[in-house]
């Protein structure tokens, strides 16, 4: 009799399965968490709960691999904090590049003063977004490309589906989709790639969405700005400003993030960080 576990079909058919499953439950979770930390209230609620929410996520997501995928999570070893400070200072630093420069040509005005209120609500907030999206995108999509198709490929898909789900924001615009594939997609994949952890993307991601609404209170991806240290407006061309999807609209957030993206990967590329094109098609464990 044949053993079920020398079966070619049956057993792609139960990799395909742990595979569709994986993506489900993580996009599950990421719209979930997104809509529960959008409507958190005050700063003291949104402190606790949207950095609870982003470790219970991180837990789910290690439990997830270690079950399905039957291997060890070594996206989340140590180091944790230093990678995951060193992206939200570089997160940080890139937005306020981004926004000094828009600012210079005219583009970005402050108004007059916020509430620290309403910009920490948005931190604790976007703990969760930030590692929410990274799980799914570079922890899941990215990764499983990338064993079936190469780096290359992983990194074009990853970061195309992630333009894609920000068209379903308000006020998105199919330029605004194409940008945020372009400069976040592709340099959050090139922050994984380089490093082979989400402790970098999950920093890079959460400084700069912090910088875009609560230091700069400007609208994010086509959601406007819920709190921020200051009141803002954007004015001018949308090739600068962004338009209704705000700053990472811009040309000057896509040229900024793609140099980044150009320095991780040729940082990745010298340490031998690039996985290959398979010659043939590999059955996804």
């Amino acid at each position: 009799m044949t053993s079920p576990l020398s079966n070619p079909a049956r057993t792609r058919s139960q990799s395909i399965g742990r595979i569709t499953l994986l993506v489900a439950t993580f996009l599950f979770v990421m719209v979930a968490v997104n809509t529960v930390a959008s409507a958190l209230p005050n700063p003291l609620v949104s402190l606790v709960v949207g950095p609870a929410m982003g470790v219970l996520v991180l837990w789910l997501y290690a439990w997830s691999v270690r079950r399905l995928e039957a291997r060890p999570v070594v996206e989340l070893a140590r180091p944790r904090f230093s990678r995951l400070a060193v992206g939200a200072l570089g997160g940080l630093a890139l937005a306020t590049v981004t926004i000094g420069i828009i600012a210079l040509l005219g583009g970005y005005q402050i108004t007059g003063a916020g509430t620290a209120a309403g910009a920490l609500t948005v931190v604790g907030m976007m703990c969760a977004v930030a590692v929410t999206e990274e799980v799914l995108f570079r922890g899941v999509i990215l990764q499983l490309l990338e064993r079936a198709f190469g780096t290359w490929i992983a990194l074009a898909g990853s970061g195309v589906l992630f333009g894609l789900v920000h068209l379903l924001n308000p006020g998105a615009t199919l330029w605004g989709a194409v940008a945020i594939a372009v400069e976040a997609g592709l340099m959050l994949g090139a922050a994984f790639v380089a490093t082979r952890s989400l402790w970098l993307p999950i920093g890079l991601h959460l400084g700069w969405n912090v910088a875009i609404v609560a230091l700069f209170g400007t609208v994010s991806s086509g959601s406007d700005a819920q709190g921020s240290l200051v009141d803002a407006v954007t004015q001018g061309p949308a090739w600068l400003t962004g338009g209704t999807f705000g700053p990472e609209a811009s040309l000057v957030a896509v040229l900024a993030c793609s140099a980044v993206t150009t320095a991780l990967m040729v940082w990745a590329h010298r340490n031998g960080r690039i996985v290959p094109r398979p010659r043939r098609q590999l059955v996804l464990r």
